[in-house]
Formats: structure tokens, C-alpha cells, sequence
């Protein structure tokens, strides 16, 4: 089994994940995978994380290894997705494996249609991402 790469993701970004996963329903290994993902991050303030870090509100630009097509998404709440129109959200498979992940970093995992390994090629912040309340 291959170890997963380090991830940050800020306070505010996992308490609003936290939120919004007690008003929506989930398949559960949709919800167990995210919960994982919180759960091993190293969790900082949102001014300390590194520019780097994808967090709720990047707009990442990635490869998926396999076929080597790129995308640029912005990730964001599913709550909050017509916000961007090249959002993806969080809750989404791609969307929590991207999350707290920084330029440079691979990730793979399982899908239903095999394994899937995507490489972070960039990632811009945001300025202007509200949550919803």
C-alpha cells in the first residue's frame, strides 16, 4: 500500500468541511474518505498555510498521470459550487484528494475504475472566497 503525501489544511477550512458534512447526505465511503483526509492533515491558521497549499478556493491546475490530461479547477463547498465555473467540489473523490496538497505532490487511489494518480502542477489562491453561512 502506498503511503499518502503530507497535507495542511487550515482551522477554518475543516471547521467549515465539519459544517457542511452534518447538513448533507454522503454516500459513506465518500464521507470515511474525507474524514480520513481531515483527520492525518497537520492543521494550521489560515495565514501560516504556505501559498502552495491547496485549500477551500484554489484554483489547482493538475495532471491525471494515466492519460497525462490536464484540468484547472477551483476546489470549493458543495454548497458554494456555482460560485466558479471550473469548480469541483471538496466532497468529490478528486476534490478531497487534492485538498492540503501542494504544488510538486502526486496522490493515487482507488476508483471504481481502477487506480487513479493525479501530480499538482499549480495552485493560486483565491481572494475573494467567502464561505457560505
Amino acid at each position: 500500500m502506498q503511503n499518502k503525501p503530507d497535507i495542511t489544511i487550515s482551522y477554518e477550512d475543516v471547521l467549515e468541511i465539519e459544517k457542511q458534512l452534518e447538513n448533507i447526505d454522503l454516500p459513506v465511503e465518500v464521507y470515511d474518505a474525507l474524514e480520513d483526509e481531515l483527520a492525518r492533515a497537520n492543521v494550521v491558521e489560515a495565514k501560516d498555510l504556505p501559498k502552495n497549499v491547496i485549500s477551500i478556493g484554489s484554483q489547482v491546475t493538475f495532471k491525471i498521470v494515466k492519460n497525462d490530461q490536464c484540468f484547472t479547477k477551483t476546489l470549493c463547498l458543495p454548497f458554494d459550487m456555482d460560485k466558479y465555473p471550473d469548480s469541483i467540489s471538496v466532497f468529490a473523490p478528486i476534490g478531497s484528494a487534492l485538498l492540503g496538497l501542494k504544488s510538486g505532490q502526486k496522490i493515487s487511489w482507488m476508483t471504481q475504475n481502477g487506480k487513479q494518480e493525479i501530480s499538482i502542477l499549480n495552485v493560486k489562491q483565491k481572494v475573494n472566497y467567502f464561505f457560505c453561512t
